[in-house]
């Protein structure tokens, strides 16, 4: 996580960022099944080829691609670059607008099995709207947890990436929301990508007029910013 980050900045960013994810434009409303909930994932995927990844990004409305135009998402542009890296890949949005730890553990079952195949590689990321709504951090823990046990059983490699506790939260909310990421990690022993909007947050070039989600520009040093974590995953 870097140092650069205001603190400020994040508490104002993932505070606004709640109400949009409560509030979204029809387009990014979150289903209410999750048959509606996996469109993207199993929509008439792709032919792959022999030696193609398939990897699932699988998370709220920062991966689901709100406010850039169609092909400017964290997916879209994560695929892209590690084709750059000579890594052929499927890159899915499995992106859920307002979704928290809950409604991912609900509806993971029915995107995975949607599929073509097994997927090589699942990135995880949810929690934000739990601790922005105030849900009980053993709940969200125990959500994710299972999410990674569900994974492992099902022998699917894992990223995880984390988010952060505003300060309104308060110190004892937060210290122990901010601990859920490492110790998951640990405990499954997969790889961790502590912040997912490090390095864009108090940017505004990176971020929408909204001043909520990642612009274009903020999804491209997104992905520059993870993509070494990827990449190593994607090889193994």
């Amino acid at each position: 996580m870097s140092g650069r980050i205001l603190p400020y900045a994040v508490s104002l960013l993932l505070v606004q960022l709640t109400a949009a994810c409560w509030q979204q434009p029809a387009v990014e409303q979150q289903p209410a099944r999750k048959e509606a909930a996996t469109s993207n994932a199993v929509s008439a995927p792709p032919v792959q080829v022999a030696d193609e990844k398939l990897i699932v990004a699988f998370g709220d409305s920062l991966y689901a691609g709100y406010g850039v135009p169609q092909g400017s998402g964290f997916a879209p542009v994560l695929e892209q670059a590690l084709e750059g890296q000579g890594i052929n890949a499927q890159v899915i949005n499995a992106g859920v607008s307002g979704d928290t730890t809950a409604g991912g553990r609900q509806r993971l079952d029915f995107v995975l099995d949607g599929l073509a195949r097994k997927p090589d590689l699942v990135i995880l990321g949810l929690g934000a709207n739990d601790m922005l709504r105030g849900l009980d951090v053993g709940e969200a823990q125990a959500n994710l947890d299972a999410m990674l046990a569900e994974l492992r059983d099902r022998q699917i490699d894992v990223v995880l990436t984390g988010m952060l506790a505003t300060e309104n939260m308060g110190k004892d909310y937060a210290s122990k929301f901010n601990m859920i990421y490492p110790i998951l990690a640990k405990k499954y022993e997969v790889p961790l990508y502590p912040f997912f909007l490090d390095g864009i947050v108090g940017h505004s070039n990176f971020m929408l007029p909204d001043g909520l989600h990642p612009s274009r520009e903020g999804i491209k040093e997104i992905v520059r910013r993870i993509l070494p974590v990827i990449e190593i995953a994607a090889k193994e």
